[in-house]
C-alpha cells in the first residue's frame, strides 16, 4: 500500500494508505474515505454556485440525475440552516412584504391561494427572508364563503403597489433582492410548495454572497456536517 500526503478528513492524521478499492484509510482513526467522491462534491458545489440546473450539472459531470438532485437538496438544507445562524442577533434596517405567484397563474383569481408570502428583512448589506404560512389551507373556506372576490381585489391592489417594475422610486436592497429572486426562479420552471422555502433560501444565499464566498461557505458547511470534509483539498497533492 502507498502512503499519501493528504490529511485524514476525520482526524487530520497525515498517515494515509491507498486501498485497492481506490479509497484512503487513516492509520490513526482507521476510517476510510474516497478522494474521488470529494472531488465530485467539489465539482457539484461549483455547478450549484454557478447556477447550473440538476440536468446541466449531471450532463457536465456525467453523473446520474438523482445523484446530483440529492446533493443539490443537501446543499439547500445546509444553506438554510447557515442563513438562520447568520441572521441571529442582527439589527434590522428595514423590512417589507412580498407575495410571489407564478406568471401563468395570475390571470385566474382562484390561484391567489397558491401564492407564496414572505417578509424580506435588510440588515447590513444582506437580506433575510421569513416565509409566511401558505394561503392554500384557506382556499376551500374562502370559496365556500364566497369571499374570494373580495380577497382577490385586495390582493390585486397589493400586487400593483409592490410590482417590481414600479419600484424605481423606492429602490433599495429589498427591492433589488425581489428582482433577483424573480429572475433566479425562472430557470426552475415551477417550484413545489413543500420545496419553496429551500429555493428561497438558495436565492437569498446567492444574493448575499459572492461566487467565491458561496464556494467557500458550502465547502465548510459540508465539512462541519461530517458528511465530507474538504480541509486541505486544494493545498496538498493527493499523490506523493
Amino acid at each position: 500500500m502507498l502512503k499519501y500526503r493528504m490529511e485524514c478528513i476525520f482526524c487530520n492524521n497525515k498517515k494515509l494508505y491507498a486501498l485497492e478499492t481506490g479509497q484512503l484509510k487513516c492509520s490513526g482513526c482507521k476510517k476510510k474515505f474516497s478522494p474521488k467522491k470529494i472531488k465530485t462534491d467539489l465539482a457539484l458545489i461549483a455547478c450549484f454556485c454557478e447556477n447550473l440546473t440538476v440536468n446541466k450539472a449531471s450532463e457536465k459531470l456525467n453523473l446520474h440525475y438523482m445523484s446530483v438532485k440529492k446533493r443539490y437538496e443537501l446543499f439547500r438544507r445546509l444553506i438554510a440552516k447557515h442563513l438562520e445562524e447568520e441572521y441571529k442577533d442582527k439589527t434590522v434596517i428595514e423590512y417589507d412584504e412580498y407575495i410571489y405567484l407564478e406568471k401563468s397563474k395570475k390571470k385566474v383569481k382562484e390561484n391567489i391561494f397558491d401564492a407564496q408570502n414572505f417578509l424580506t428583512f435588510a440588515y447590513g448589506n444582506k437580506v433575510y427572508n421569513l416565509l409566511m404560512p401558505n394561503l392554500g389551507r384557506y382556499k376551500n373556506q374562502f370559496l365556500e364563503d364566497g369571499a374570494s372576490d373580495a380577497y382577490f381585489k385586495e390582493f390585486s391592489k397589493f400586487m400593483m403597489l409592490n410590482k417590481i417594475s414600479k419600484t424605481q422610486k423606492r429602490e433599495n436592497l429589498i427591492t433589488q433582492f425581489w428582482l433577483f429572486f424573480e429572475q433566479s426562479l425562472l430557470k426552475y420552471k415551477g417550484v413545489r410548495d413543500e420545496n419553496f422555502f429551500y429555493y428561497l433560501k438558495e436565492i437569498e444565499f446567492k444574493f448575499n454572497f459572492s461566487l467565491k464566498e458561496q464556494n467557500s461557505i458550502l465547502r465548510n458547511l459540508l465539512a462541519n456536517s461530517f458528511i465530507l470534509s474538504f480541509f486541505y483539498i486544494f493545498q496538498k497533492s493527493v499523490t506523493a
